[in-house]
């Protein structure tokens, strides 16, 4: 099978917190049904948190050598996503790199469990519940959404692109948690449980790097935190 050179550096940045996230933990603490939020998740704004973050983000972009900033920018077709992009961007003074918006980083689509919470699952859909116990996250797709080895079909096909189009770039992408977590299944081959144990483990705007090691992608960091550590007043923020 012909092999497809990887793209020089290819680094994974999670969005900054967004206004979902504030209102899944408020739910959450409040053992409410569903989460109290009026937008669709493709509209889902940063909270001011998490501008705060991808200005962070771009500080701290800024400051990296010549030869490791990015060259070619892809996010998510997601607000929030695009929101980290343009504020960290502007920030690092990277705003006129090319940039991409590709759907196929977006988030996984939940479907009719759209904005429950657990416990709203577990009320309305209580059959979704124990199928979603019975096959595992990463195979159960909800009604109308995804299940984990869907996303990773369109990273897949994402990356690929990537290997035909930009094997000379230094690639950024602005994503979500589980398309972070899918590509390092994908990438690095990981068996499923390892890929699901890293659940819970990407926070906002942290960054995850692959460099490029004999033609093949080496993992350089995972979920680093390290921009947001260094803002004052601005707190790392983690949610699932």
């Amino acid at each position: 099978m012909q092999e497809f050179p990887w793209p020089r550096s290819l680094w994974l940045v999670r969005h900054g917190e967004s206004t979902a996230n504030v209102a899944d933990f408020a739910a959450a603490q409040a053992r409410s049904l569903r989460l109290d939020i009026a937008v669709n998740d493709i509209d889902v704004p940063l909270s001011q948190t998490g501008e705060r973050q991808a200005e962070a983000l771009g500080h701290w972009l800024k400051e990296q050598p010549a030869d490791r900033k990015p060259s070619l920018v892809v996010s998510s077709a997601y607000r929030r996503a695009q929101q980290t992009a343009e504020i960290a961007l502007g920030v690092a003074q990277l705003d006129a790199l090319p940039r991409l918006v590709d759907e196929r980083f977006r988030d996984r689509e939940q479907g009719v469990l759209d904005r429950l919470t657990r416990a709203g699952v577990m009320d309305a859909f209580p059959d979704e519940a124990s199928r979603h116990d019975y096959l595992g996250k990463f195979w159960y797709r909800p009604p109308a959404g995804e299940s984990w080895a869907d996303v990773a079909l369109r990273v897949r096909s994402a990356l690929l692109e990537l290997r035909l189009t930009a094997p000379e770039e230094r690639v950024m992408v602005f994503t979500h948690d589980v398309t972070v977590l899918v590509t390092r299944y994908v990438v690095e081959q990981l068996a499923v449980p390892d890929a699901v144990a890293l659940s819970g483990l990407v926070p906002n705007c942290s960054v995850t790097r692959y460099e490029r090691e004999d033609g093949r992608l080496a993992l350089d960091a995972f979920a680093d935190t390290t921009a947001v550590e260094q803002a004052a007043r601005t707190p790392v923020t983690s949610h699932d």
